[in-house]
């Protein structure tokens, strides 16, 4: 199936002898399904799989072009305008490439970008507005945390974050002693400030950092659950001693 049969496709879904689901959603119904595979694409990509990746951004396609024929419907725009509005501004945005400038390094390139941004209206008077409400927590932050270091309102030295991250502990342990809730839920909050701050420091990401970490955990612990059903046996049955020697099997046996 090329491209356009399968803009074809999705209008005889969008038609009145279509599917009745189908007919029924709107932009905003469709939302969830954007976020959702989008979150398997970056799966796919982690696990280093091509089928799935392959797969997965057919998945995110079909949601970006089922919006376009509903805003089509609508006669606001079409999957043609949304292809010609991203080339014509990756070329705006190229000018080393597609026309006379020339940036010779990445940095250079990230350097003039926003530049380029604030000419099409896209950046406003303030550093740190347009960043999306709806990201995630750690990636806002960081996005938060890099637009600010770009004007210089940053620590100089890493040595300087980690000591800040030694404060923030010290104040979250006070909390605990004193057992304030929201106190508790305040120190944490900047402890984990503190840490999307290291992460960028070390040119990490702490949202893929994040991830990773669950995805290692979810491997180690389905790992114990099934060597434990395998003895007949349930993990809520065996004492902690029992299943922290399990977990460092898991560590051994999974990475």
């Amino acid at each position: 199936m090329d491209f356009n049969e399968l803009l074809d496709l999705i209008a005889v879904l969008r038609s009145e002898n279509g599917c009745p689901w189908d007919r029924e959603q709107t932009t905003g119904s469709l939302k969830p399904f954007i976020v959702e595979e989008t979150y398997e694409v970056l799966e796919a990509i982690d696990e280093k799989d091509p089928g799935a990746l392959k797969e997965e951004l057919g998945d995110l396609l079909f949601q970006i072009i089922f919006i376009c024929r509903l805003a089509s419907e609508k006669g606001e725009f079409d999957i043609h305008d949304v292809i010609d509005k991203i080339g014509s501004k990756m070329i705006t945005r190229h000018p080393h490439v597609f026309g006379d400038a020339e940036y010779r390094t990445a940095e250079e390139v990230l350097e003039h970008w926003d530049v380029h941004k604030k000419k099409e209206g896209k950046l406003r008077e303030s550093v740190i507005e347009g960043i999306p409400q709806c990201l995630p927590s750690l990636q806002r932050a960081q996005k938060l945390q890099e637009r600010v270091s770009a004007v210089g309102f940053d620590w100089e030295r890493p040595e300087d974050v980690l000591l800040k991250l030694d404060e923030e502990l010290d104040e979250f342990k006070n909390a605990v002693k004193e057992k304030k809730h929201a106190g508790m839920e305040e120190e944490l909050g900047d402890i984990l400030f503190v840490l999307v701050n290291i992460a960028k420091f070390f040119s990490l990401n702490a949202e893929d950092s994040l991830r990773k970490t669950v995805n290692k955990f979810i491997t180690r612990f389905r790992h114990m659950e099934i060597t434990v059903a395998e003895n007949g046996r349930k993990l809520s049955d065996m004492t902690l001693a029992e299943m922290d020697a399990l977990w460092d099997e898991a560590k051994k046996e999974k990475g």
